[in-house]
């Protein structure tokens, strides 16, 4: 359930999801010694031992032209530092997002509570939970800086859509893990930062948990996501070429033949 209360109370949130966080350890037994392990993190969200994680923390995508493979083996750690073994169910590499699921038995399952990412405003309070460099459990606060950003995709040679930008540090190990709101309900999945560094004083986005839900109970269902697709290019219509054009608009898409 939603936490109650009217503030932003990270120590509260911690206590409360860090036992749903969890931290991804991913191997590949055919891979280059410097490529052959990828670590991240995730998050628990059903009793049944389905995990959200990111595409890139569990699979090949992105790191070369081949098409992308999943781990040969993949690991998880929850917050008593027990670690088990997880199946990967299945991955979505448009939206960054893939499930795995653990033995429901293996380990107590905390499953955290998923928000409605269209409803999130800019300048409200949010907290990053991951395993930022390997140091499990570690939380991050910040505000959400900015919505419906488009970024380029670390695993597709398309845009996210819809991500959400925000100032709380996601740094390398934090992808794929929860993104709370002040109520400890998920409303993105930390996906990468963008710096000049590569280091923390860039800007991080999180894939909308809106769009991770739709490729989630579609890999639940069919092992796949479709996808439609319309083969046009368009624009942004902003309100001065919607006046030089004379529409009753002011902002949508203007399609390009």
């Amino acid at each position: 359930k939603p936490l109650l209360g009217n503030g932003f109370e990270p120590a509260e949130i911690y206590r409360s999801r860090s036992g749903g966080a969890v931290t991804v350890y991913s191997y590949f037994d055919d891979r280059p010694a410097e490529e052959h392990a990828a670590q991240g993190s995730g998050f628990v969200v059903s009793k049944r031992g389905e995990i959200l994680t990111s595409a890139h923390v569990v699979t090949t995508a992105g790191s070369s032209d081949r098409e992308p493979e999943g781990a040969d083996r993949v690991f998880v750690a929850f917050s008593d530092g027990d670690r088990v073994p997880a199946k990967l169910i299945g991955w979505d590499l448009y939206d960054d997002v893939a499930v795995l699921r653990v033995e429901s038995g293996a380990h107590g399952l905390e499953p955290v509570p998923l928000g409605d990412s269209a409803k999130v405003v800019v300048g409200e309070p949010v907290a990053a939970m991951g395993s930022p460099f390997g140091n499990e459990n570690s939380l991050a606060v910040g505000v959400v800086s900015a919505t419906n950003r488009s970024i380029d995709s670390l695993t597709s040679d398309y845009t996210v859509a819809d991500a959400i930008q925000t100032d709380a540090p996601i740094t390398h190990g934090n992808s794929g893990g929860p993104l709370f709101d002040a109520r400890g309900r998920v409303i993105g999945i930390n996906a990468q930062i963008r710096s000049n560094s590569g280091q923390a004083e860039g800007v991080g986005f999180a894939i909308p948990i809106n769009a991770a839900k739709r490729s989630f109970e579609q890999l639940i269902r069919d092992g796949r996501v479709a996808y439609a697709y319309v083969g046009v290019n368009a624009e942004d219509l902003t309100p001065t070429i919607a006046r030089r054009l004379d529409y009753t608009v002011k902002r949508g898409a203007v399609v390009a033949c």
